[in-house]
Order: C-alpha cells, then sequence, then structure tokens
C-alpha cells in the first residue's frame, strides 16, 4: 500500500471523536497532536497521512486512518518512559515488538467507541498488512503466541488476552485531560 492511496473502507480519525483518542492515549501518559488537513505529519514514518511519533506525541490529521493511529500508539505504550523520550519517527527494529504492537492496536481498538478490534483487524488488511495465516483476524487469534507473550511479560495484557487492569486507561478523564465536550468536534485543533 503507498501512503497516499487511502482504501476508501478504512476508517479516519476525523469519523470518530476526537476525545476520546484523547483520553485513551492519556490513560498512557501519551499526548495526541492534531495537524491541519493537508500539513505535513510530523514523525510519520511511511509519510501522510499515516500517524507520526515524536517523544511522548502521537501526530495525526483527519484523515490518517485509525489503525494506524493505533498503531503508532502502541508503538509508544510498550516502551519504557525513557526509551520514548528519545523516539522520533521509528520506534523499533524489534521483530518481537512489531508483532506485539499489531495485537495491541487491535486491544486499544475496542476501547474507543465506534471501533473495536474487528474494525481495526479489517482496516489493517485493507491497507495492506500482510501475515503468513493470510489475514490480521487469523494471527490474533491463531498465530501470535510469541506476541501475546511478550505483551504478558510487559503487564499488557492478562491470561485471557484483554488489556491488564492497570494497563488500560481508567473510566473517567485523567485530572490534566481536555474534556471531551472541548474536543467533540473532530475538526478543532488542539
Amino acid at each position: 500500500m503507498t501512503p497516499h492511496a487511502i482504501p476508501r473502507n478504512v476508517l479516519l480519525l476525523s469519523e470518530i471523536a476526537f476525545g476520546d483518542c484523547v483520553r485513551l492515549l492519556a490513560g498512557y501518559g501519551l499526548q495526541l497532536r492534531r495537524v491541519e488537513d493537508g500539513a505535513p505529519i510530523p514523525g510519520s514514518y511511511w509519510g501522510e497521512p499515516e500517524a507520526g511519533i515524536v517523544g511522548s506525541e502521537v501526530f495525526v490529521r483527519g484523515d490518517t486512518p485509525v489503525h494506524s493511529l493505533l498503531h503508532e500508539a502502541s508503538h509508544l505504550i510498550v516502551l519504557p518512559a525513557e526509551r520514548r523520550r528519545s523516539v522520533h519517527t521509528d520506534a523499533t527494529d524489534s521483530v518481537e515488538e512489531e508483532d506485539a504492537v499489531c495485537l495491541l492496536q487491535a486491544l486499544l481498538g475496542d476501547v474507543l467507541p465506534g471501533v473495536g478490534r474487528t474494525r481495526v483487524l479489517t482496516d489493517m488488511d485493507a491497507w495492506g498488512y500482510t501475515f503468513r495465516l493470510g489475514s490480521a483476524r487469523a494471527y490474533f487469534e491463531h498465530d501470535a503466541e510469541a506476541a501475546w507473550a511478550w505483551l504478558q511479560a510487559r503487564g499488557l495484557v492478562d491470561a485471557q488476552r484483554r488489556l491488564a487492569p492497570g494497563a488500560a486507561p481508567p473510566q473517567g478523564s485523567p485530572p490534566d485531560a481536555p474534556a471531551l465536550t472541548a474536543l467533540a468536534e473532530p475538526r478543532d485543533p488542539l
């Protein structure tokens, strides 16, 4: 998939509540930054419209696919805070981490209203992710034992393959996170 050829059926950030994304990332100590539509996205590895990462910040536009936002955020979530500070554009060269991030982004999809893991996995396939068993869902369900163990060893998932208690964001907004009403319009920049 070329970075600028967006499949029509991929869920975009502009189609969900931006405030929900802000709160999800804030629960993991990350900040979500929206750049103007058409502007370059800082820290985007593949180029626009894919999400970018710099330090503890994830950069997006309205046309950024939700799966891309969740994938890049997952790279930062799995890193210790001291490693996050040095991240710019490319989070890792670890195959094990990349495999685990693919699982984590789907789990995070379940936390976002209107998204869900099925949509994330479907969008990963539409975008061009490739897996040995032919689909992201098959990987998630049948071919990711090492990745599940990797996430569990870091306290990010439990033995039932759910986000681990304490790893998931709290139900309410963190004290320093903007209120949902302030960010309800997805076109409002941060």
